[in-house]
């Protein structure tokens, strides 16, 4: 049965997805047959996001180790030989993380669109089945409608009018019984009423999860290349508050990272698991509402499989034309009789003739070629862009994490640089000579006292212009500095 189908074929991508190891919560196996209703395969994609959550968990455990270390660790004696290999470091692990961050969003970016294309396909083609099952019933309800209310009441007006006319009263018996026929085999058909409903239902809930989910990875998308940025920015103008501020928002990232990795990684393995066998799930789903052979007609859509509708459209079809025959035959030989009989004639004609054109539509509506094709596009949009957008986002998790474990590591060691150098710069001596600030600030004490030499040489001359010299004192050999002391 499975040769048949030639149109579809699952990517490899979902095989391999589809071959996850699948445990349930208490760790025990669980088939890998899509069944959402069951409750062991409901814990088994759990249990891959617990698996994410579990990889969170050591990534900050890692992280808490690591800023563990650097603020124990201290290496105060050998700081000035090891600032340069530290810069560096610190340099190329920024660099490093933005390099992944913007990758990451990349990816990201183009995970988001392939799965918004591959459910807007999805919502797509069941909107298009929906409009198709809707058409169905909307014909079958109205030939049915004509056929009840319309026909019974002209033929009830001929019964009255031809009732002297023994022949023409057993004609209008006959289509009586061509119209029961008729209804007959359009109750036959089966109900896609509540089909048509829960699928537009579907439809419109599948809408709106993508369009919050889209939204979502979004902002997050938006988020990581912001605080990517913005650590970049604190590490150039190494501002501390700013750092602190985005290593903040850094954890909560990364958390976000492994939470949206849990949750692609599950919905990919569901939906893979549904790609990899669509028909066998469908064919259960639709078991009790939907006959076997016509969900397997659909589904398959083979000339090789017979229409299950055709018995029914065939004799919709010869009881129509039997009953155009029968009201010809009547408008040309009873009118002339009973020409009021006319105007009621002419209506059933009128009626046949737009039943004829219902059942052409209705043959259309109901091949399989339709529905078929809604259906592949579907499965083509779920199974290959959908997934594949799936695994992209998970590629971007990963990356996102990476990048900001990175950053995480690299932003303590370059507070912990900031903090250094201006401590160096708050411990500088201003009574250093050395210090160009010393030089320009401190007065110089050989300036003060040769000023003062000078203002005490200028009193002494002023002196002796007034009073005689004194006798030489006698030569000493005392050094310089005494005569320019300055006394107390």
């Amino acid at each position: 049965m499975s040769s048949a189908r030639v149109e579809y074929i699952a990517p490899w991508w979902t095989y391999w997805l589809h071959n996850f190891p699948h445990i349930n919560l208490r760790l025990q196996p669980v088939d890998n047959n899509f069944n959402p209703e069951d409750e062991n395969y409901q814990q088994s994609l759990i249990f891959l996001g617990c698996v994410a959550a579990a990889g969170l968990g050591l990534n900050l455990l890692c992280l808490a180790v690591y800023l563990s270390c650097l603020c124990c660790c201290r290496r105060e004696e050998e700081e000035e030989e090891s600032k340069r290999p530290a810069s560096c470091c610190v340099t190329w692990s920024a660099v490093a993380a933005g390099l992944i961050s913007c990758a990451a969003v990349g990816v990201g970016f183009y995970g988001n669109s392939e799965t918004n294309d591959g459910v807007y396909q999805l919502t797509y083609s069941m909107y298009n089945a929906n409009h198709t099952l809707g058409g169905v019933d909307s014909l079958v309800t109205g030939t049915m409608g004509g056929m009840q209310s319309g026909l019974q009441q002209h033929l009830a007006r001929l019964d009255e009018i031809f009732a002297t006319r023994g022949d023409y009263v057993q004609t209008l018996r006959f289509m009586q019984q061509m119209a029961d026929n008729v209804i007959k085999q359009l109750l036959g058909l089966p109900d896609l009423e509540q089909a048509k409903v829960d699928l537009a239902s579907l439809a419109s809930q599948t809408s709106l999860v993508e369009y919050y989910r889209w939204l979502t990875y979004l902002l997050l998308l938006i988020l990581d290349l912001v605080i990517c940025l913005a650590a970049c920015l604190g590490l150039a103008k190494q501002s501390r508050w700013l750092l602190t501020t985005m290593m903040v928002f850094g954890v909560l990232t990364l958390v976000l990272s492994w939470a949206s990795l849990g949750a692609d990684l599950a919905s990919a393995v569901g939906t893979s698991d549904f790609c990899v066998a669509p028909d066998k799930y469908l064919m259960n789903q639709t078991r009790g509402l939907i006959g076997p052979d016509i969900v397997h007609y659909y589904l398959y859509c083979s000339q090789t499989l017979p229409n299950p509708f055709q018995q029914s459209l065939t004799v919709f079809q010869r009881s129509l034309t039997t009953m155009q025959i029968q009201i010809q035959g009547l408008l040309q030989f009873a009118v002339p009789l009973f020409p009021t009989a006319e105007r009621d004639l002419l209506g059933i004609q009128h009626l046949l003739n737009s039943s004829e054109t219902g059942l052409h539509q209705l043959t259309a509506l109901l091949d399989c070629r339709g529905l078929n094709k809604d259906y592949l596009d579907a499965l083509v949009g779920v199974c290959y862009d959908g997934v594949e957008g799936l695994l992209y986002l998970c590629v971007f998790s990963i990356l996102a994490a990476v990048a900001f474990s990175v950053m995480l590591c690299a932003i303590p060691r370059a507070w912990r640089q900031i903090a250094s150098r201006e401590r160096d710069y708050d411990d500088i001596d201003e009574e250093d000579p050395f210090n160009p600030q010393s030089r320009r600030v401190a007065p110089n004490p050989n300036h003060t006292n040769l000023h003062s030499f000078c203002s005490y040489s200028s009193s002494m001359g002023s002196q002796s212009s007034l009073h005689p010299p004194a006798q030489a004192p006698a030569v000493s050999n005392a050094p310089v500095s005494e005569y320019i002391t300055l006394p107390a």
